[in-house]
């Protein structure tokens, strides 16, 4: 009988620190991940063109080429996952990570099984979007295309158009976006966007969500998600 488990999430991790990228490493193949390894962003690009991983884990501070300008290029090329490194927590570098098109960022130092849960948690969110169900639909289903002011969100494909136009959305901002369109008109606090995007049920760094709606904006219109301030966010509708 074929073995029919999955195999394991390939990972790319772009470290220059050899102490960092080695421990790194053996943490992550302890918790049963493959991982390949670059140490600068060039070599970092080739790799990913070479191999295709399922997530890239990269620092931010790289030689040849940086981490944002790696992220950038390969945004170019491929929706995976990006989860990027620090030691720097200044706003301008997380925002310059997030803007860049990063999913999420994790701060230097950490605990292995910190970095092993938000990885499966970045990828979990990636793969929900972007498989089927498992079983077809009860019939007559809710509409499967969501339709708000010229914005089309077909949750079945998950295609977004924009006046008939497709417009290529990261998993991270289709899984924002559904949870804008099945409540237009509602204000979704920060929280509540950071349990139900990222998975987080502590106290997570707004910012990530913050950014991840400028990157929408800029994507389906700077004018159809409004914010609330002090509380949140909510997509506009007409009427």
């Amino acid at each position: 009988m074929p073995d029919t488990t999955p195999a394991a999430p390939r990972i790319l991790l772009v470290e220059d620190d050899e102490v960092i990228r080695e421990a790194t490493r053996m943490a992550l193949e302890r918790y049963g991940f493959p991982v390949d390894t670059a140490v600068d962003g060039l070599d970092g690009l080739e790799r990913f063109r070479a191999h295709r991983p399922d997530l890239l884990l990269l620092d931010v501070m790289l030689p040849l080429l940086d981490g944002v300008g790696l992220c950038r290029r390969i945004r170019e090329e491929s929706q995976l996952p990006i989860l990027m490194m620090s030691a720097r927590t200044e706003p301008i570098d997380v925002i310059s990570g997030l803007e860049a098109g990063a999913d999420d960022y994790i701060t230097k130092p950490f605990e292995s099984a910190v970095l092993v849960a938000r990885i499966r948690t970045v990828l979990r969110r990636t793969r929900a979007v972007a498989e089927p169900p498992a079983e077809p639909p009860e019939p007559e289903p809710p509409r499967a295309v969501r339709v708000i002011d010229g914005l089309e969100l077909d949750t079945d494909a998950m295609e977004v158009r924009v006046a008939g136009r497709q417009v290529p959305l990261t998993p991270t901002e289709l899984r924002l976006l559904l949870e804008f369109t099945a409540a237009p008109g509602v204000v979704l606090e920060r929280q509540t966007l950071r349990e139900r995007v990222w998975d987080y049920s502590w106290d997570a760094d707004s910012r990530v969500v913050d950014v991840h709606v400028q990157r929408l904006r800029a994507k389906i219109g700077a004018g159809r998600i409004e914010t609330i301030r002090g509380f949140g966010y909510k997509l506009r509708r007409s009427g």
